[in-house]
């Protein structure tokens, strides 16, 4: 094929700017919340709300940011690499055709069994008819962006597939801009006000997706209606696809399970925990989802043309670089989780007593990030090499023994125990698949890659905790001012700490992230 369309660059500086336009993406999601709370507050119609965005927010999880972009990118690549741009772009055709017939029925059956859906999923509403009727429009109007969302992961995709990383990892942000607009400017227009939130989520995916379309246009692609079911390559996307759905889906039950256990627990157990992940997943998202976004048109290429050898040392690079990014993350989160919870919600109606049990349950949670961002770079892997059934078993297993540590972890630890069991599944998934790799004939050194880890581990839990004892207390009158440079200065003295520690013990990995730095500069 000719290359002179794909963009070569390092899986450093790829993820890079996928961190830099995710992290832009959280900021303005955080913002899009505080929109919704400053003006609808907690109520019927924001209960409503939630409830209604809940069904095509999952099922967008699993198939089109899931299980679809990871099916379509290895095939889609290999066919880059090994056929031509025609039957490349061919393949894209069929799929996004299959995509607007498949998912536009899902959409379409979702719109029509919505008052069936909600009586399922939230039949306490059925007590009050008014939010029952509510909840039900919401999910009519919203379901419509399971397609748009759907559309954006393949053109992500195929972008993806070109080194183009920028666009697409700005595309969410679209969504967090046409939702907070949409609140600002039409929230006056509507008897109910709500619904100018649900009519953000269309405009937002709307913008998800079209801001995409102009750098695709630009490779040459041009959609054409092509329906071909028998294609050998969409045949193996969805070979791909199946298994992917279903460890998906197993991830999926496994939310509704801890969401009903919570709600057995003390009052406030679902808020703990929910204000808890939603920090957890800051650095996921900015750093493990970018590796794992750019690792996988990477490996899939390299996949392609059988260089396995190569597959090992990417391989390396990103979890290597993964794990020196977010173990310093998980030790802020476990050290001074309490004082990044009362910077960020601790206003207005949010306690003391809420913010500790919110730090409490981001304790948890802390370690567990490192299992999390694991998998998101050793996924692609398997993934690359055609291997869906794999990471779909160790996946399940993994959900299985979360629920099976539901019940010890509660009775030890409370409604905390349910974080604590949701990190260790998440440690034991990435150990599995660390595990099975070299049995893909990856060439990974298992000892290698954990005593690196060992060594970044105890540089980053040391850096953060001499900083946790320092005496650090900024005399500021505004309170906000004074606990954001409380937690700055801890955080950049806890940084630099756990630099030199890594320094002092050799970790390798400093010296290649010095190197791009200064490159990149």
């Amino acid at each position: 094929m000719s290359t002179d369309k794909v963009k070569k660059s390092s899986i450093a500086s790829s993820a890079a700017v996928v961190s830099g336009a995710t992290a832009f993406s959280r900021v303005l999601g955080l913002v899009r919340e505080q929109a919704m709370a400053y003006f609808f507050g907690a109520s019927l119609a924001t209960d409503a709300f939630v409830t209604a965005f809940r069904i095509p927010n999952l099922l967008r999880d699993m198939f089109a940011e899931g299980a679809l972009s990871s099916a379509f990118v290895p095939v889609f690549k290999e066919k880059l690499v090994k056929g031509s741009e025609r039957e490349a772009f061919s393949l894209a055709n069929i799929t996004a055709t299959a995509v607007l017939l498949f998912v536009g029925g899902i959409v379409l059956l979702g719109i029509l069994a919505a008052p069936a859906i909600i009586y399922i999923s939230a039949n306490g509403f059925t007590e009050d008819p008014h939010k029952f009727d509510l909840t039900v429009r919401l999910t009519r109007l919203m379901f419509v962006y399971l397609l748009l969302v759907s559309l954006s992961s393949l053109v992500m995709g195929m972008l993806n597939s070109f080194g183009r990383f920028g666009i697409p990892a700005l595309a969410p942000a679209m969504f967090n801009i046409g939702t907070v607009l949409s609140i600002w400017l039409l929230h006056r227009y509507f008897t109910i006000p709500i619904y100018s939130m649900a009519i953000g989520v269309l405009i937002g995916g709307v913008g998800q997706l079209v801001i995409q379309v102009p750098a695709l246009l630009s490779l040459g692609y041009r959609f054409r209606f092509q329906f071909d079911l028998l294609n050998q390559g969409f045949k193996k996307i969805l070979r791909l696809f199946t298994p992917m759905v279903i460890g998906l889906s197993a991830g999926r039950i496994n939310i509704i399970v801890n969401t009903l256990v919570a709600s057995f627990l003390v009052e406030g157990s679902l808020t703990y925990l929910n204000y808890s992940y939603r920090l957890m997943h800051f650095p996921l998202g900015v750093f493990a989802v970018a590796l794992g976004t750019v690792a996988l048109p990477k490996v899939s290429e390299l996949a392609a043309r059988g260089d396995l050898e190569e597959i090992g040392r990417s391989f390396r690079e990103a979890l290597n670089l993964n794990l020196l990014l977010v173990m310093p993350s998980a030790a802020f989160l476990s050290l001074f989780g309490s004082d990044l919870v009362r910077l960020v919600y601790q206003w207005g109606a949010f306690t003391d007593s809420d913010a500790t049990n919110t730090g409490l349950a981001l304790l948890h949670y802390s370690y567990g990030l490192i299992g999390f961002a694991a998998v998101r770079v050793t996924v692609p892997v398997f993934y690359a090499l055609g291997d869906a059934r794999l990471p779909t078993r160790v996946s399940i297993i993994s959900v299985f023994v979360n629920m099976a540590l539901y019940y010890p972890m509660v009775k030890l630890l409370g409604f905390a125990g349910l974080a604590a069991a949701t990190s260790a599944a998440g440690l034991l998934n990435f150990g599995m698949l660390l595990y099975y790799l070299p049995g893909k004939n990856v060439p990974v050194s298992l000892h290698k890659l954990l005593l690196s880890l060992v060594r970044i581990a105890v540089a980053a839990w040391f850096g953060f905790y001499l900083a946790r004892m320092l005496p650090i207390d900024f005399s500021i009158q505004t309170e906000v001012l004074r606990r954001l440079a409380d937690l700055a200065a801890a955080g950049a003295a806890g940084g630099l700490i756990y630099l030199s520690f890594c320094i002092i013990l050799r970790v390798k990995e400093i010296s290649g992230l010095k190197r791009w730095l200064l490159r990149g500069r």
